[in-house]
């Protein structure tokens, strides 16, 4: 069972989430084959103050 982490920041609704979480699935099942229901999807939700790139915060851009 492939299990797939996305890490974002925090503000999508949760339509969004289910529409993400659907093409997700669907594209893995599409490229490597297996039954969407052995697809299992985690959504990270991290804050601007907790990532970072280029050694600044994303909240401090």
């Amino acid at each position: 069972m492939p299990m797939i982490s996305v890490s974002m920041f925090p503000g999508r609704t949760a339509e969004q989430k289910q529409a993400l979480v659907r093409e997700v699935t669907d594209a893995f099942v599409r490229t490597c084959g297996g039954n969407p229901e052995g697809v299992w999807v985690t959504i990270n939700e991290i804050p601007a103050e907790h990532w970072a790139s280029g050694g600044t915060l994303f909240s401090e851009r």
